[in-house]
């Protein structure tokens, strides 16, 4: 894995960004690239698996990340919140829960990494159009003065809170195979 690493593991400039937007496309790369590595190879099944009633599958964790990225485009990018077509959607992959385990299941990997991917091409698409001294606007989230540098640290931030999360649940699945 050493190999495949490469210059990921650097915080460092990103030809395209201003410096410090680039260092943030660098953590940003790193999470990817270590959620992906964690969910190499799965099938429908596994990643369809729930630990119990109450739990999220792999595939509505790998859904959730990329619906969370697609909100704060909406908001941050467009102004605005989602629209009637993108809630129905976006909706079940970013609230979770219920909603999520009925009605997110029997896709394949390459489902979720193309809507991985599709969002975070538009994010670093909107990133080159950005100065450093935008990560500093000031806006309010969840209630809390904020700035657009902490928003998109926490998207980053969530996707390796739920890359834990698809961790814990590899290694369940592994038991509820065996026994």
């Amino acid at each position: 894995m050493l190999s495949e690493i490469g210059e990921i593991c650097k915080i460092k400039k990103v030809s395209g960004y201003s410096p410090q937007i680039g260092h943030l496309v660098s953590m940003m790369n790193y999470a990817r690239f270590t959620t992906l590595n964690e969910v190499k190879g799965l099938n429908i099944d596994q990643l369809d698996f729930m630990y119990n009633d109450n739990s999220n599958s792999i595939g509505a964790l790998l859904w959730h990340i990329a619906a969370v990225e697609f909100g704060f485009q909406t908001e941050i990018f467009e102004g605005r919140m989602p629209n009637r077509e993108e809630v129905e959607e976006w909706q079940a992959a970013y609230g979770l829960g219920e909603i999520g385990r009925n009605k997110i299941k029997g896709k394949s990997l390459e489902f979720y990494i193309n809507k991985l991917n599709d969002v975070r091409q538009r994010t670093l698409e909107e990133f080159k159009k950005l100065e450093d001294s935008w990560l500093y606007i000031e806006r309010e989230w969840e209630g809390h003065l904020s700035n657009n540098y902490f928003i998109w640290f926490h998207v980053f931030e969530d996707e390796l809170n739920h890359r834990g999360q698809i961790r814990w649940l590899r290694k369940r699945m592994g038991e509820y195979e065996e026994g």
